[in-house]
């Protein structure tokens, strides 16, 4: 019996609608990131609840993070092995278990033990799920799909605190994770059914064990040196040690994987402009929006006096905007490219930036929400289109090398962002606190600084994305 009369082959194509598609994959894109951020308000809770300090209640959140950062590129390639919806599929069931096992912790050792299995979930989602539909969308329709994943990735990632509040103050701590277990289930049935079929596959190259375990060495030394340093002095022993050590991995990471004949992170990606510049502007983008992320909430609730409610409330103007902006700059980016729209975004994103620093001691919520809409208005301008310039510029066949690669990016951003921003602005309050006429004054003082310092890393984001009008597109890229 051929393929096309194989009554299977029918029924698998009659389910494969590229628009069920994105909706199964948005509902992992969105779960994965959300739970990033989600655990944040519950941290004084867990805490009280597993009778924890609050600095080692910290690990809840950062072994998530630092687990997706180090498996991610792991993921991909190991998608692009044996099948990216096959992958994909498996994150939602892994990250329902992890949930299950997380809502079920009574102790702190397994609790973190259970956000790391978690995350080893959210990889396999984050590291397929732009993969998936580049694939399943030609051109015409990438953009705009590509709009809809980076709105939940932007809602995911900014909305947690808010929802993850709401459900603390009715359901318990407990609550924020058993919400993901009928969720992920769902989803790995719907999965099995909606996305592509995997095609087969020749004899799988080796996989590549050694440059896995340097890169997720590396990877973990150094963002755990970077996330603890403010705690620890950038001029401490610990962290000139640490850091040295951690780089020192990666670069024999480097070498491993420039003389292996199957590597586990093809360097070669690096080599297409068009995937170097995206990537390299979207690492700088979520460090300077990151310090807006992190440090917004000081300025309502230390300067200003809102309530965390107020404060949340007030903080979902940014997701809620870019959720409207982003899948139209993603379907524009179809009809007339990305260079325009990431250009106009990044140009907002440093002038909102720039407006940042004349709010002043008093400011009502409104206020405060529109310049906040700002950041919502350029990053959806400038995401969409650039996460799909970036895999519409890569080979069919290494696609979730690319999606690991592209998700890796972003979430070191936010570890870099979340890190840098705190450390600046903690120094910067030290030293104008002496000088300043009050408490208020002074926080303002210090982030006025850090947003100087965001706007020229937006500024610096945008000379590198312009040079993407000089690049041209690959031949042997996505096909139309």
């Amino acid at each position: 019996m051929s393929k096309q009369s194989n009554p299977m082959n029918q029924a698998a194509r009659r389910w494969n609608n590229p628009w069920l598609i994105l909706g199964n994959v948005s509902v992992g894109t969105f779960m994965s990131t959300l739970d990033g951020s989600i655990a944040n308000v519950a941290l004084p809770t867990i805490a009280g609840s597993l009778h924890a300090e609050l600095h080692v209640v910290q690990w809840v959140l950062t072994a998530y993070l630092l687990t997706i950062c180090a498996t991610l590129p792991v993921m991909g390639k190991i998608s692009d092995m044996f099948g990216r919806s096959r992958i994909y599929n498996i994150g939602f069931l892994i990250f329902a278990v992890g949930s299950a096992l997380c809502g079920l912790s009574d102790t702190l050792g397994l609790l973190i033990g259970s956000r790391i299995l978690q995350a080893l979930g959210a990889a396999c989602l984050m590291s397929n799920s732009q993969a998936i539909i580049a694939e399943v969308f030609s051109s015409k329709g990438r953009g705009r799909a590509m709009g809809i994943t980076g709105t939940m990735v932007s809602l995911g990632s900014l909305t947690g605190p808010g929802i993850g509040g709401i459900l603390v103050e009715h359901l318990g701590w407990t609550s924020i994770f058993w919400i993901n277990v009928p969720i992920g289930v769902l989803g790995f049935i719907a999965g099995w059914f909606i996305l592509p079929k995997d095609r087969d596959r020749k004899a799988a190259q080796p996989f590549d064990y050694t440059g896995s375990v340097l890169f997720m060495l590396g990877m973990v030394a150094f963002l755990f040196v970077i996330s603890g340093g403010q705690d620890w002095g950038w001029m401490s022993p610990a962290v000139l040690l640490g850091g040295g050590l951690s780089l020192a991995v990666l670069v024999l990471f480097y070498v491993w994987e420039q003389r292996s004949r199957h590597p586990m992170l093809d360097f070669s990606l690096y080599r297409i402009p068009a995937f170097a510049i995206g990537n390299l502007t979207a690492l700088l983008s979520f460090v300077a929006l990151f310090f807006t992320n992190v440090l917004m909430p000081f300025y309502m609730q230390d300067v200003l006096g809102f309530t965390p409610a107020k404060t949340g409330y007030t903080m979902m103007v940014y997701p809620l905007v870019m959720a409207v902006v982003a899948p139209v700059s993603g379907w524009l980016s179809d009809r007339i490219g990305s260079f325009t729209l990431t250009t106009a975004g990044l140009l907002i994103n440093a002038l909102a930036f720039g407006l940042l620093n004349t709010l002043s001691t008093d400011e009502a919520a409104w206020m405060v929400g529109l310049h906040l809409g700002l950041f919502g208005l350029g990053g959806g301008l400038f995401q969409s289109p650039n996460n799909s310039s970036v895999m519409g510029s890569v080979l069919r066949d290494r696609l979730g090398t690319a999606g690991g690669l592209n998700a890796l990016v972003r979430n070191i951003g936010m570890v870099l962002g979340t890190s840098l921003s705190i450390s600046l602005y903690s120094s910067r309050l030290g030293a104008v606190r002496p000088y300043a006429p009050g408490e208020r004054e002074a926080a303002l003082s210090a982030l006025h600084t850090v947003f100087w310092t965001a706007m020229a890393i937006c500024l610096l984001a945008l000379l590198v994305s312009v040079q993407r009008r000089r690049t041209k597109p690959r031949k042997d890229s996505m096909p139309a």
